[in-house]
């Protein structure tokens, strides 16, 4: 028994240093594309204004809702099966990519007449179908990642989409320095992509997994396999979709532009949760045929992503004011840190509904989980078709009711992901851990509530000081976890895979 313990949590600590260490990787890369992602929102805002900002907020939200569509699941399912069968890669990423081409062009169509259905002008028609025809080519250079991350290559998924960004960024400055407006920008995307597209073909030579291919038979497979994945997808982007066009409809232009750049630098502070959870999906997804490696798996990644959500949330609420200024500017952009600072009321649910997600998905259950999803957004929209007018008449800021439902709404979330986990999976630990995150928030926001206003190079450090520092006193923060980071630096540490407990130790078959 000591041996087995031994072994246990020797196969934990690695376990944990793997998931850390492939983190590690998509956070050097999401931290660069972060940067980026930044500057490029505040050229926008600040060069194109309110109100054509809100325009671009419109026509990215047609955009991503159209080419979630035409990835259909496969994103995930790729991952999920070449982390299972890695000699698959180059079969499920051809067929991927001539599925990717041929539903791009086939939705464009389709996306024109939605936005004409709906009333807008031909300026917004055409800058909503222009757009999703420009997006193609980083789409196709993001399905390179099925291959990278299903062979926990984070690092090479990263620098394709640094390089988007920071291509990007560049082009639409000097589109925008040379008067093309919001017309340029989209091309610059364009092109932007068309050079992710080319480093993403370079480095899939790394870890080249046989010549890429097209298979009908494999076409079947993602589009069968990926039905229950893209269900879950598309309860979750069409929210957004949703958002934007209850926005347009009810409130002035410059009310969604405010309402788009607190959702700028929300998408940025969602991206921890998704790193995370990005680096813990493909063993979630190796880890399936055994309930007590599964469980040990999502343990391992559970308490750094309460930890995280507890630190982004009171972070949000203290610096909404700070975050848009310097980004957008207040004289513009002000009524945006109101938006903002409701969003970072549900941070918290949001970053352990993405784990739940994510581990759902892993065990094949992403068609109950988007069902659960639809229930959360019907709920959301009858509250925005209240809450938005309601914070319209009252403030002239009805993003405020945007912001307000989808929070409420993810308490539905919560709830639903929690009851379709593995019996054991999300109990005691998440209610014990989860208090512990609460708990330090609650007391840091208190503290900066009564303290003299701080500028931000002492008041952001200041802050998330007191929250680690309160995070270790209760124990969320550990010893075990200071052994993780030391264990990212050791060579070699990655190459070793989680100890897979025996069919005895194991209390029956895996869920499924």
């Amino acid at each position: 028994m000591t041996a087995r313990t031994h072994t246990h949590a020797a196969g934990g600590e690695r376990s944990s240093i793997h998931i850390a260490r492939n983190a590690m990787h998509l956070v050097a890369g999401q931290a660069a594309t972060m940067v980026l992602g930044i500057l490029f929102s505040a050229m926008l805002g600040r060069r194109l204004g309110a109100g054509d900002f809100g325009l671009y907020f419109l026509i990215s939200s047609f955009s991503t809702f159209a080419l979630v569509l035409v990835d259909w699941g496969q994103q995930y399912f790729g991952i999920r099966e070449v982390a299972r069968e890695p000699e698959r890669g180059g079969d499920l990423l051809g067929t991927g990519l001539v599925l990717r081409v041929v539903g791009t062009a086939v939705v464009c169509i389709p996306a024109g007449l939605a936005a004409w259905a709906l009333g807008y002008d031909r300026r917004t028609i055409w800058f909503s179908v222009g757009l999703i025809a420009f997006n193609l080519p980083f789409f196709l250079a993001q399905n390179f990642g099925i291959v990278f991350r299903g062979q926990d290559r984070m690092g090479l998924d990263a620098s394709v989409s640094v390089v988007n960004r920071a291509v990007g960024l560049a082009l639409a400055f000097c589109a925008l320095s040379l008067g093309f407006g919001l017309g340029g920008v989209v091309v610059a995307q364009g092109l932007a992509g068309g050079a992710a597209l080319a480093m993403a073909f370079q480095l899939y030579k790394r870890v080249k997994r046989g010549p890429l291919r097209f298979s009908v038979l494999t076409a079947r497979h993602i589009l069968g396999g990926g039905t229950a994945i893209v269900a879950i997808s598309i309860a979750v982007y069409v929210q957004p979709y949703i958002d934007a066009v209850l926005l347009s409809k009810l409130v002035t232009k410059e009310v969604v532009g405010w309402y788009g750049a607190a959702k700028n630098i929300m998408g940025t502070l969602l991206a921890p949760s998704l790193i995370l959870g990005a680096a813990a999906f493909p063993r979630l997804s190796r880890a399936t045929r055994n309930p007590v490696t599964f469980r040990h798996e999502f343990a391992t990644a559970q308490r750094p992503m309460l930890w995280l959500g507890g630190l982004a949330g009171v972070g949000t609420w203290v610096f909404a004011d700070l975050a848009i200024t310097v980004v957008y500017g207040k004289d513009v952009f002000g009524p945006a840190s109101d938006v903002l600072r409701v969003f970072g009321l549900g941070l918290f649910l949001i970053f352990e509904d993405v784990l739940i997600g994510t581990a759902l998905t892993a065990l094949g259950r992403a068609t109950a989980f988007a069902i659960v999803k639809i229930g959360s957004v019907v709920l959301g929209v009858g509250l925005e078709l209240l809450l938005i007018r309601y914070w319209q008449n009252r403030t002239g800021n009805g993003g405020v009711g945007v912001s307000l439902s989808f929070v409420l709404s993810e308490v539905v979330m919560f709830t639903g992901g929690a009851l379709l986990m593995p019996k054991g999976t999300v109990g005691a630990s998440l209610l014990r851990d989860g208090s512990r995150a609460v708990g330090c928030a609650l007391v840091t926001a208190l503290l900066f509530h009564f303290i003299p206003h701080l500028r931000p190079w002492l008041g952001v450090p200041l802050c998330i000081a007191v929250f680690t520092g309160l995070s270790v006193a209760v124990g969320l923060v550990r010893r075990e976890d200071l052994h993780v980071v030391r264990g990212l630096f050791r060579r070699g540490e990655a190459a070793v895979p989680a100890v897979v407990p025996t069919m005895a130790e194991s209390p029956g078959a895996a869920p499924e």
